[in-house]
């Protein structure tokens, strides 16, 4: 190993068990936009009432932060990613605010060396071999698979699964009710992500019954056979 990277072990250790028991609590995790703080404790009741505990907050918009503390604070039984983190500063910002784990669209070297080195269950954003492999490098073999429609579907994942057999992937970006259950039946898939667990018109109108009714369906159709 590069004497360099090796420094990262006592980090990778620690992360990777916590990162595969979350990951094995759900086969969903709700990619969550969110532009006013009031909704923010209300929609993350309404998704654990439907069962899906493990919620993305991005850091799209300017409550995205402010949101994440809130649901932290006020909803104990909500396991809170920080979602949109794009470099060393966020994932600081992360572990600051006390979120259970972090993902990334992609990731740059700063990045990937500075989850390495945190105990923080990460997940680093690949689209390309490449990519992955530079992930690999750092010691993490979990990874956020984004744009995944774009950027070749499930035939993309099925052809990494050869090369890189021990390397699980969350995909998402066009995951949809619709075809999640395609994903999932992939064996390299850990868990899928998707915002359509959480429409915007839903939020816009505080119809939490109807965010909750619709992570029930998702997660019935998507349980894991018997």
């Amino acid at each position: 190993m590069n004497p360099r990277l090796a420094d990262f072990s006592d980090g990778a250790a620690a992360r990777a068990p916590n990162l595969e028991g979350l990951l094995k609590l759900v086969r969903l995790i709700p990619v969550i936009t969110i532009e006013q703080v009031d909704h923010a404790v209300p929609l993350a009741r309404a998704l654990v009432a439907g069962g899906l505990r493990l919620l993305e907050i991005t850091l799209r918009t300017a409550a995205g932060a402010d949101a994440a503390r809130k649901i932290i604070v006020e909803v104990p039984d909500a396991i809170v990613g920080i979602g949109t983190v794009l470099s060393p500063d966020d994932l600081q910002h992360a572990v600051d605010m006390g979120a259970q784990f972090a993902l990334s669209p992609g990731a740059t070297p700063e990045l990937l060396e500075a989850a390495a080195a945190s105990t923080m269950p990460f997940i680093p954003g690949v689209a390309t071999a490449s990519e992955l492999m530079q992930g690999l490098a750092f010691g993490f073999n979990i990874f956020k698979f984004f744009p995944a429609v774009p950027s070749g579907g499930i035939p993309a994942l099925k052809a990494l699964s050869g090369p890189f057999p021990n390397v699980k992937f969350c995909p998402t970006g066009g995951i949809t009710a619709e075809n999640a259950s395609d994903w999932l039946a992939l064996k390299n898939v850990a868990v899928v992500g998707g915002s359509w667990l959480t429409p915007a018109d839903a939020l816009r109108a505080g119809n939490w019954d109807a965010i909750t009714e619709r992570a029930r369906h998702a997660v019935k159709t998507t349980s894991r056979p018997n």
